[in-house]
């Protein structure tokens, strides 16, 4: 068992580099993030598909799930080598399960629940279980081992869920709590203790470079929606000044994430010593809510394309609050990690959003007129933010 197990999941499989060294972002890495580029365009479709309350709290459990998917893949390529030809196998066979994710994605509430779940499960026990294979003798195998213990704990739910339609939603909602709550306290596991964060050695601008990029990915959604819906209908007027404010929107997003944000974060990563602490917060946790907001924006300006002059309905005016404030909730727990203190222009211009989508409903305004008042909010804060930056 030792010699096939060396040649399975060799230790050389891990990244060699100095204390001062940051990993670089491979080309396996890219590949792999291919399959995302499938995957927000089905998370995207099944909320204009769904734009319900109940359609939401669906796209919200699929998101997490596939959030996370991403997330734990990027942290062990942090120490993992995707270039090496063991770490390559992993990183192709996780992303064949993140490909049955996507597939699954559209009908993961209906007849592929039990593919949906049992691609994620298995992506996240089949990286653990190698993780603490390859970390085997040192304190990182354990720390894998109790990540892995609680990926099954949460797989349970997963199964459960699939196979229990009348709780299936109660149930997987159970498990994205337990998979997010999991490393707030360490992995914890009976006579085993907690996996202390000092013991995660990350390097974290390799993992910044990493959200950064699946931010792009996710923006690039918009882009394919707008363009799509271009290519297929006539362009009139109306459309064409209902794309203009779709693309500028696209355009703020950008503007306020890598002029805003990045340098200052690049430059807390650069200086900070404890790389984990600021990836869980920072990295984790804020970047997916802004990736969200990312794929929920795209959403919004599909439905404001599609209907500029009808008078607006709840879903659409929700969602295009939803999209933008939830890019700047994940904007102001990113700042409020990296520069530790509270962006308060983010959620003043959270609270015009969510003044503007009452008004704008109330009054009956036309898609138009949700979109440039949506526009016109998230210029003013692109604009002072980066004066106050400056």
């Amino acid at each position: 068992m030792v010699p096939v197990l060396h040649r399975l999941v060799p230790t050389a499989a891990l990244r060699s580099l100095g204390p001062e060294q940051t990993p670089r972002v491979t080309t396996m890495e890219l590949f792999f993030d291919l399959v995302y580029v499938f995957t927000i365009i089905q998370l995207s479709h099944y909320l204009l598909e769904h734009a319900s309350w109940l359609g939401a709290l669906e796209y919200a459990t699929l998101f997490a799930a596939v959030w996370w998917a991403w997330n734990y893949t990027a942290w062990a390529a942090n120490w993992l080598n995707p270039d090496h030809p063991s770490g390559r196998v992993l990183m192709i066979v996780l992303m064949g399960c993140a490909l049955l994710m996507a597939v699954a994605a559209p009908q993961a509430f209906g007849a592929r629940a039990g593919l949906f779940a049992a691609a994620y499960v298995a992506m996240a026990l089949i990286r653990a279980g190698y993780m603490a294979l390859v970390f085997r003798g040192q304190v990182m195998g354990r720390n894998y081992a109790q990540l892995g213990a609680w990926s099954a704990i949460s797989g349970l739910f997963w199964i459960a869920g699939a196979l229990i339609e009348p709780a299936r939603l109660t149930l997987w909602i159970l498990a994205v709590l337990i998979d997010y709550a999991a490393p707030y306290i360490g992995f914890w596991l009976p006579g085993r203790g907690a996996t202390p964060m000092t013991s995660w050695t990350l390097k974290g601008l390799h993992l910044f470079e990493r959200n950064q990029l699946i931010f792009i990915i996710a923006l690039g959604e918009s882009i394919l929606l707008l363009g799509g819906y271009l290519v297929g209908h006539e362009i009139h007027l109306d459309t064409a000044l209902a794309a203009l404010i779709g693309f500028l929107l696209i355009v703020t997003l950008w503007w306020i994430y890598f002029v805003d944000l990045a340098e200052p974060g690049e430059h807390r990563f650069a200086h900070e010593t404890d790389h984990t602490r600021l990836a869980r917060a920072g990295l984790a946790y804020a970047h997916g809510v802004a990736v969200c907001g990312a794929i929920v924006t795209a959403v919004a300006i599909e439905m404001i394309v599609a209907h500029p002059h009808d008078p607006i309905h709840a879903p659409t005016a929700l969602i295009a609050f939803a999209g933008p404030a939830l890019f700047l909730f994940g904007c102001t727990i990113f700042h409020r990690v990296t520069a530790e203190r509270l962006r308060g222009l983010y959620l003043g211009a959270v609270a015009a959003l969510a003044g503007w989508a009452w008004v704008a409903l109330g009054l009956h305004l036309s898609g138009l007129g949700l979109g440039a008042g949506v526009l016109a909010i998230m210029i003013a804060m692109a604009t002072l933010g980066h004066r106050k930056a400056g």
